[in-house]
Parts: C-alpha cells; sequence; structure tokens
C-alpha cells in the first residue's frame, strides 16, 4: 500500500482503483489550497484541479498553473457545453473545474484534489460522480484568526477581508453537507488528517475493480486444496 513516503509500491490488486476526487473547501484563509498544494507534495500522483475562472491573474500567477483565465464569455461557453464538473459565482467572478481531465484521471485510477467553494462541492456530490467523491471541509479555529491569516497573507484590501469575514459565515453555515470535517488549528496537523482520509477511503471496498474476481480466486484455492 502507499505509504506516507509516497514511494512503496503497490501490490497489483491495491493499485486497481478508481480515482478519488478529493474536494477540500473552506472560507477564503482557512488553508484550503495551502492543503491541497502540501497533498499533491506529499503524493505526486495525486492531480490537482486546476479551476477556469474569470477572475483577473494576481502578480505572480501563471495561466494553466493556478488557474485558467478566461473571459465571462467564454466560461459562459463551458458551462452551456457542459465542458464544466461544476461552476459557481465567488466575490463577483466565476469559477468552474474542467470536466475532462478529470474524469481522465479518475479512469486512470489518478486521484485529483480540488480546492474549491462549498457550491462546487456539493454540486459535485449530486453529480454522477458522487461515488467517487470524498469531501473535506476545513474551518479555521476562530474568527479572529482567520482575519489575522487574511491580513497576514498579504493578497487584498483591508475592505476585501471584511467581505471575506462576512461571506465566511455563510460558507461556514454548509458545513453539515461534507464528509468530513476538520479544524485548522495547525496545518501540518490538518494534513496529517487529510493523509488518513485519503488512505482509508482508497482502500474501501466499493472503490476496488477486480477485487471480487480477487476473492473468488481465494475461494477457488481452498476448493483445490481440498481435491
Amino acid at each position: 500500500m502507499l505509504g506516507m513516503s509516497g514511494k512503496e509500491k503497490q501490490p497489483l490488486i491495491e493499485q486497481h482503483r478508481r480515482g478519488l476526487l478529493i474536494i477540500l473547501s473552506s472560507p477564503s484563509g482557512a488553508g484550503k489550497t495551502t492543503l491541497a498544494r502540501k497533498l499533491t507534495g506529499w503524493d505526486p500522483t495525486i492531480q490537482f484541479s486546476v479551476s477556469a475562472t474569470t477572475r483577473p491573474p494576481r502578480d505572480g500567477e501563471k495561466d494553466g498553473r493556478e488557474y485558467h483565465f478566461c473571459s465571462t464569455d467564454e466560461f459562459t461557453s463551458m458551462v452551456k457545453d457542459n465542458v464544466l464538473l461544476e461552476s459557481a459565482t465567488v466575490f463577483g467572478h466565476q469559477y468552474g473545474s474542467p470536466r475532462e481531465p478529470v474524469e481522465r484521471a479518475i479512469e486512470a485510477s489518478r486521484d485529483v484534489v480540488f480546492d474549491i467553494d462549498w457550491q462546487g462541492g456539493v454540486q459535485i456530490k449530486q453529480s454522477a460522480h458522487a461515488a467517487d467523491a470524498i469531501t473535506i471541509f476545513v474551518l479555521p479555529p476562530s474568527i479572529k484568526e482567520l482575519k489575522k491569516r487574511l491580513i497576514e497573507r498579504g493578497k487584498d484590501s483591508l475592505d476585501s477581508i471584511e467581505l471575506r469575514i462576512k461571506k465566511a459565515e455563510r460558507e461556514i453555515c454548509h458545513w453539515s453537507k461534507y464528509d468530513y470535517v476538520l479544524i485548522n488549528n495547525n496545518i501540518n496537523d490538518t494534513l496529517a488528517n487529510i493523509k488518513q482520509i485519503v488512505l482509508a477511503e482508497r482502500n474501501r471496498r466499493e472503490r476496488k475493480l477486480g477485487i471480487s474476481d480477487f476473492v473468488a480466486g481465494l475461494l477457488s484455492e481452498f476448493k483445490d486444496a481440498r481435491k
């Protein structure tokens, strides 16, 4: 089984499973983006879902790395053509997860981590890929600490920070829609909890492709031994 280092070779039967959709949601500043990136660092086989957005790029952001930046008309066309797995409007801008790379990953037994708003998380849980999805909501230890983290990251004006704090109240109200809820007191402890969740979910019976045939083969060995 894949261990904490991400380097151990898995037995053949362990490799035959559908990929997971690991959905991380939280209020802005509570840590979902950092956790998603750290998760791909822990296990490089986990693919990061790069969202499309109508938001203009910030300094240092690169198209195709942080986001696929597009116009409002382009985004509308993607929604109309069912190119997106989920979409939502957040702080006046549209965001959505491209469908094709995610579905390719699932079929190739690769896991995909999403850093998305609760609206997108709920949409995926209500989609045809519900069985492949695990949803994790990340809470801040306090609203005071959430505001402190938003200020320290230095990405937003004071007015924008106040808007994000107000929106956090509405976002947190949706915590009960998620499979797992974690309080992010410490980023490394929270990451360790997410790793445990991923390892356990990878081994759920219903995710194992070919497990029925494997068990049938084991049982046939008993029959052969009795001959």
